[in-house]
């Protein structure tokens, strides 16, 4: 269930500053890369401590979440046996409180414990190669799956199964929200964040116009913008197959899984993206969303009035549709 690289599935079209007034920082961050493009005051913050204070909630986010550093606290919970428990940040139970409500909702097929299938299928962190397992090797890994295998006890995370979580589904979402946050506390009212492809943009460019967010073609050849839109107050993230996947004897495996048969997706849908207020539930969203397909993810995000984006495969080409929702997210 792991996110596409969305570097470059979302670009940023900041445009020119006037002067000095546009600031921009960028470096790497969980395995892709961050861009911060904010306007600058008199009374504002100066560039060197909005790179600090970034970059410190950047490698906090790491050192609680990341998947591929052996020190982090994830990485400590997954090595673990059953039964057993771990004091957690609060805002690392709040991502597992959020990985439940996505998995109840889509009944199973998100799930934040799909670490082992990542794995043995190529796409995770402890990955050999990228193959199809057997059966014997699938149905055995599917054996430390589940999110029902969690449960929260006060401040601790606990498992009775050997499970591994994965937050790579929502973690770079929750990462923009909380660098939001923290600029708008600094004083910074007008800004565009990115983290690994997930963004938020708020207020505006120093000319006085919106930001300007592009959604991709998904192609994995070449980079062809879609649609470009005036955004403002919404988080924005995609998911879809045509960046992270493998081929074999003719067929497509994507990076995202569907916990409830232990095997990547295969639909038409190729990408899905999702606005939010919340950057988080954006990025949840886009994922369950491209997780159930074109037919059952399209039903789930009118029932829950999701503002999304949907781009499925057809015999020549593409074939995009919006939801309702999605009328109230273009600011031009």
């Amino acid at each position: 269930m792991r996110k596409a690289v969305l570097t470059g599935v979302l670009l940023s079209l900041a445009g020119c500053g006037q002067g000095d007034s546009l600031e921009r920082i960028s470096g790497p961050t969980m395995g892709s890369s961050y861009t911060v493009q904010y306007v600058r005051t008199p009374w504002g913050p100066a560039p060197e401590q909005v790179r600090r204070e970034v970059e410190r909630i950047l490698e906090g986010i790491d050192k609680r979440f990341s998947t591929y550093r052996s020190d982090s606290l994830t990485e400590a919970f997954n090595r673990l046996p059953a039964n057993s428990c771990q004091p957690m940040p609060a805002d690392v139970l709040e991502l597992v409180r959020v990985g439940e409500q996505l998995a109840q909702q889509s009944d199973g097929a998100f799930d934040l414990t799909v670490e082992p299938l990542l794995d043995l299928w190529g796409f995770g962190p402890q990955s050999r190669s990228e193959k199809v397992p057997d059966a014997q090797a699938l149905a055995a890994t599917r054996q430390r799956v589940g999110h029902g295998h969690l449960r929260i006890v006060g401040e601790q995370l606990c498992k009775d199964a050997p499970v591994e979580v994965d937050f790579n589904s929502i973690a770079a979402g929750h990462a923009v929200d909380l660098l939001v946050e923290r600029l708008k506390a600094l004083g910074v009212a007008d800004l565009l964040v990115e983290a690994t492809g997930e963004l938020k943009a708020i207020g505006r460019k120093p000319d006085g116009s919106h930001w300007n967010v592009a959604l991709e073609l998904p192609r994995d050849d070449r980079q062809i913008a879609q649609q470009v839109l005036a955004v403002d107050g919404f988080g924005v993230s995609t998911s879809g197959d045509y960046r992270n996947y493998f081929e074999e004897n003719g067929q497509r495996y994507s990076h995202t899984f569907d916990a409830r048969l232990g095997k990547p997706v295969k639909h038409d849908l190729a990408a899905v993206t999702v606005f939010d207020r919340s950057t988080l539930m954006a990025d949840g969203y886009s994922t369950l969303l491209f997780i159930l397909g074109p037919e059952r993810g399209w039903e789930f995000a009118l029932q829950h009035e999701i503002a999304a984006v949907f781009v499925t495969r057809v015999a020549d080409g593409f074939v995009s549709r919006s939801t309702p929702a999605f009328a109230q997210v273009n600011k031009q």
